[in-house]
């Protein structure tokens, strides 16, 4: 059985608006989706999802993994995800055993005139590999599959960094008439 993990850092700041990004955050289902493609995504229970991610190539592996994820926010406003379960289809060459475990957090620190959520997010996977990769030498075979992983967060974070201020954008918008009329506007000052 070989393991493979790795670990990703995220820092990104979000102009604060009317309706703080602490609120934002109590959707999961919104970053959830800002993650990944809506159209393999399937939410079990409010804070439940199934995630079918796209086939990976890995050596002579082709992999398909589905990953359930729980999403829930704390009091103070940390968001967690951790993987639930997981299962595989793929080729030939399938694992005979797969075990993916993802845990990460994402918190919102409020600035003067912006919020900068602070993120990590830890994955690690423990595989049967297959005959034909028990083949590659242990130096290659580890080096790849920590940068095959590191790829996959690497692709995360970036749709996050690019997707996330812009639905946290159109969300606002699309509340703001809405609690305008009411005067609920949810705020307070912003604190250094």
């Amino acid at each position: 059985m070989h393991q493979f993990q790795v670990s990703q850092t995220l820092k990104m700041g979000v102009p604060n608006e009317l309706i703080p990004i602490e609120h934002y955050l109590r959707q999961p289902q919104r970053l959830v989706q800002a993650i990944t493609d809506p159209s393999r995504l399937q939410q079990l229970a409010p804070s439940q999802f199934r995630l079918q991610l796209r086939p990976l190539q890995f050596m002579m592996l082709r992999l398909e993994p589905t990953v359930d994820l729980q999403v829930w926010i704390q009091d103070e406003g940390t968001l967690h995800l951790r993987s639930l379960d997981c299962s595989l289809r793929g080729g030939d060459f399938l694992p005979q055993s797969f075990r993916l475990e993802l845990a990460g957090t994402l918190s919102p620190h409020r600035l003067l005139t912006t919020t900068e959520l602070r993120g990590k997010v830890d994955l690690k996977v423990q595989v049967d590999v297959p005959l034909p990769v028990k083949l590659i030498p242990e130096p290659v075979l580890s080096n790849s599959g920590r940068a095959f992983l590191n790829g996959i967060l690497l692709t995360i974070k970036y749709r996050l960094e690019r997707q996330l201020v812009q639905d946290y954008r159109r969300w606002v918008q699309g509340n703001l008439g809405g609690l305008m009329s009411t005067g609920a506007i949810p705020g307070g000052s912003p604190a250094s």
